[in-house]
């Protein structure tokens, strides 16, 4: 068979490991062929592939980023013609696409597996708001380096006697800034899955400082709200071609609300794009790898509109439809064992 692979959607630690398994296995084992769409849906749209060799992924299961390059181009939106996909497809004889991809990419892959495509998903996110999987790879590797730079910020914090609020990754969940915050010893933290009221924020704040600590972090994700706030905080009115428009601000906010409420000097970080770039940690190294041969296996195997997920230690395969059909958000009870360290 010939096969095309595509990564869409933000890039994350773990997508040159996908792909390098997929075609390690399908040429060694199988001996299938492959292309590789470039910029996500964007080259399938426009018939725009590379080559895929096992030369041209010897080495790149170890390296950030992907090598295909990627975009948030949706095949349904206005202007794009989704039936362009199952022309480039006809015209190259590609038999299957292997979609590597978060929500809004799988999304638009389900679709077109409606409308008769041979599609197999791989989810990837360094959110882990998937649906139908314990783990998406790149979640791991953005939470290691929020946790990285959490230990770094706290010696300033120390030093300068401040409060710093540090603002991720996570619309509609908080997975990453829950772990990183647990994992980074922050003093209070924020999802989009519960809301705090700034007195309540300030309160926890007040009781650190009370038993002797001058200084604090706050960890919150960018789609998090408090309840003198109507919605979510968002850079500009402009969409993406998902529709989604581009969060940012709640921790210039927060920051703000803290100095002026409780008189304490307090710093606003950002690191957007640093977080989910660089080399993967080990674990989605592997984690990715795994997900990759279960693909190339589906495809072999005929089982298309599927989607390799993390069960426990397993890899499992589900349904494509079931994993993209809500998000996962952090359960209500993980939050509350995080806030006994609150205050």
């Amino acid at each position: 068979m010939k096969i095309g692979i595509l990564t869409g959607g933000g890039d994350c630690g773990g997508l040159n490991a996908v792909i390098k398994s997929i075609v390690w296995k399908g040429i060694k084992e199988y001996g299938h062929d492959f292309v590789g769409f470039r910029d996500g849906w964007r080259g399938v749209l426009e018939n725009d592939w590379q080559e895929l060799t096992l030369d041209d992924v010897i080495d790149i299961l170890p390296e950030g980023g992907t090598m295909l390059g990627s975009s948030r181009t949706n095949p349904f939106s206005a202007g794009n013609d989704p039936d362009n996909v199952k022309r480039t497809m006809e015209q190259e004889n590609i038999d299957a696409l292997i979609v590597i991809g978060g929500d809004d990419t799988l999304g638009a892959a389900n679709k077109l597996y409606q409308q008769g495509v041979k599609i197999v998903g791989v989810p990837k996110t360094m959110d882990n708001d998937l649906e139908c999987t314990d783990m998406t790879f790149g979640f791991m590797s953005a939470v290691q380096a929020a946790t990285d730079h959490l230990d770094r910020l706290k010696t300033t914090a120390r030093s300068h006697h401040r409060v710093i609020v540090y603002e991720v990754f996570g619309r509609y969940s908080g997975w990453t800034a829950l772990y990183a915050g647990w994992a980074g010893d922050a003093d209070v933290i924020l999802t989009p899955e519960k809301t705090y009221s700034i007195k309540d924020i300030c309160s926890y704040l007040e009781q650190r400082r009370q038993r002797g600590k001058d200084y604090a972090i706050v960890v919150v994700a960018e789609g998090a709200t408090t309840t003198e706030m109507d919605e979510m905080m968002a850079e500009d009115e402009d969409t993406d071609e998902y529709g989604h428009v581009i969060l940012g601000g709640i921790g210039e906010y927060l920051a703000d609300e803290i100095e002026q409420k409780m008189d304490w000097q307090t710093r606003y970080i950002q690191p957007r794009h640093i977080v989910r770039g660089g080399t993967p940690t080990a674990f989605d190294r592997i984690l990715s790898s795994r997900y990759g041969l279960a693909a190339i296996d589906c495809v072999e195997k005929g089982q298309f509109g599927k989607m390799a997920a993390l069960k426990g230690q397993d890899i499992e395969i589900v349904d494509l439809a079931d994993a993209v059909a809500e998000t996962k958000t952090v359960p209500l009870e993980l939050l509350e064992k995080a806030e006994i360290f609150f205050g």
